[in-house]
């Protein structure tokens, strides 16, 4: 289960906006590994989450939920195996069959990493995540004792 605290930033009704909190970096690499890097280099606005809830919150309060990650391992499965088979298969049929050079079976693996894209796209529509809501914290409650449960 992939865990993450989350502040509800508008209500309606009984379905909550929810915004994740940033995440500083750990202190084993203070902030120089690749995934800082790359979070830096692609920062986008802050992603929010809207979900149906059973209890009541208020706007400010913090949430956890859990994500199942059997879900996410199908998912990147699809998003970066399918466009590189079709791309090696697609390249392969090219030299074999067609007899190609080097460009056309450039083309030919490009198209196919193309037809793997819209293909994961098209099956991965279908998957629908698991998010449970695991506690709704006071919202008296300071973050460090959030955090520190």
């Amino acid at each position: 289960m992939i865990e993450q605290t989350m502040t509800v930033v508008a209500v309606k009704g009984n379905r909550a906006e929810l915004q994740a909190q940033t995440k500083e970096p750990c202190e084993g690499c203070n902030g120089r590994c690749g995934s800082q890097v790359f979070s830096k280099l692609f920062k986008t606005d802050k992603k929010t989450l809207w979900l149906q809830l059973d209890e009541p919150v208020e706007v400010g309060q913090k949430v956890k939920l859990a994500l199942d990650d059997s879900k996410l391992v199908q998912h990147s499965i699809y998003v970066y195996l399918v466009p590189l088979l079709f791309a090696l298969m697609l390249a392969a049929f090219a030299a074999q069959y067609l007899q190609m050079g080097d460009a056309g079976q450039l083309v030919s693996a490009a198209i196919g990493g193309s037809l793997g894209v819209l293909f994961a796209k098209t099956r991965t529509k279908s998957f629908q995540h698991d998010i449970k809501l695991i506690k709704i914290y006071p919202i008296s409650l300071p973050l460090t004792q959030i955090d520190g449960d």
